[in-house]
């Protein structure tokens, strides 16, 4: 338990981030037309103007209709239009068909982020409703947020990379030449080892139950793998051979028709690919993006290696260059040792999605600023592209 000067400080700190990280969802999306606010060009890619409510949705839900005395909500159909998918809140509406919502307006939801914005600066003035599970449930929200900046920039670079005429987001977001270094193998002997969440600071309840894990030897890259090399797989025919897919992957890669990553397009016989400063002449050196579970295994399995697992990665993260994709490993999304769920709506954030999809370990240029950690566990469906992926081997 904190003790009340403890507590204080801890509010102080969690007033401040929320100005910072509130301000930062806005500065986000202020590159961006009103028409592209709305956009929702497949189920997974949410439209920005949904971004930005859900996350207000969120402290209102949680946090100011249950604990600031005399809340009037901004408007009670919001709840069935920005609740996502907890089950313990209510109906919704569903995923796919978030892009039909014309209304709210964009300037509906900015009126909406104003008003709980001043309703939380009373809550915070008002110290005496401040409380640890309070602070606690404060701090998760800032943490969502934080999650739904990183799927902001990759749902815009998503909706502005599949318009034909290539817009950029930023035109002066162009990333300087990537010089890549020697691929060198780590080495690390067998032993038991331990893994997940200490210490202080936040984590979400995937990362707790600390426990020992016993690892054979292995060898983890130094870096990741790169465009270059990743090329020299697509022009050996890695996509044509299916001795280096799952068989999920070989039917994944049949119906899709894919024989690129995200966003690559040959152009008068040069590769291409879409940035979020429009599209650009691919730099080789660069870690090569956007590959799904599939392809990163595929890729790995053409080079005789295959990826690491969640633990592997997380004992030699001290030692790896980490933060430039977010780097599938070959462990299935399951709950620690001891994982329990929270009671209520919180306990619907991860642990019922333990099931049918993968771990990936690391932070990527969308990753907003202090919300990495060499123990997060983000997760997603193998066949999902769309995020910032890349590929470290391992053997």
């Amino acid at each position: 338990m904190k003790t009340a000067d403890t507590l204080s400080k801890h509010i102080i700190d969690l007033e401040e981030k929320y100005r910072t990280i509130r301000n930062h969802s806005v500065h986000i999306c202020a590159p961006l037309a009103i028409e592209d606010y709305v956009v929702q060009p497949i189920a997974d890619v949410s439209p920005p103007k949904w971004h930005l409510g859900h996350t207000t949705w969120f402290f209102e839900t949680f946090l100011l209709i249950p604990y600031f005395t005399g809340y009037q909500a901004f408007d009670p159909q919001y709840n069935y239009v920005f609740n996502s998918y907890y089950e313990t809140v209510g109906a919704r509406v569903i995923r796919t068909d978030r892009g039909n919502l014309s209304r709210p307006s964009v300037a509906d939801i900015y009126q909406y982020r104003s008003y709980v914005d001043e309703q939380m600066q009373l809550f915070f003035d008002q110290k005496f409703h401040l409380s640890e599970p309070i602070a606690i449930l404060l701090e998760l929200g800032l943490n969502h947020e934080q999650q739904h900046q990183e799927l902001l920039i990759t749902d815009i670079k998503y909706i502005l990379g599949h318009n034909p005429l290539f817009p950029p987001y930023l035109q002066d977001n162009i990333s300087p030449t990537a010089e890549l270094k020697a691929m060198e193998m780590i080495n690390f002997r067998e032993g038991i080892y331990e893994i997940g969440f200490e210490g202080t600071g936040f984590c979400f309840d995937n990362e707790l139950g600390r426990h020992r894990v016993y690892l054979a030897d292995f060898e983890i890259a130094n870096r990741l793998v790169s465009n270059r090399e990743y090329l020299e797989f697509m022009e050996a025919g890695g996509y044509l051979e299916f001795n280096h897919w799952h068989a999920e992957g070989w039917d994944w890669v049949k119906t899709s028709q894919r024989r690129s990553p995200l966003y690559w397009h040959q152009i008068d016989h040069q590769w291409m690919h879409y940035t979020l400063a429009g599209l650009q002449e691919l730099d080789l050196n660069a870690p090569v993006n956007h590959v799904n579970f599939y392809e990163a295994t595929a890729y790995a399995n053409w080079k005789g290696m295959r990826l690491p697992t969640e633990a592997e990665w997380e004992i030699s993260a001290d030692l790896l260059n980490w933060g430039e994709r977010w780097e599938w490993t070959g462990s299935a999304y399951l709950p620690y040792p001891g994982f329990k769920k929270e009671a209520g709506a919180v306990g619907e954030y991860n642990g019922k999605f333990m099931v049918n999809q993968m771990v990936l370990r690391g932070a990527s240029e969308a990753t907003s600023r202090g919300h990495s950690r060499k123990t997060y566990r983000n997760f997603f469906h193998a066949h999902h592209q769309w995020q910032f992926t890349g590929i470290r081997l391992a053997k």
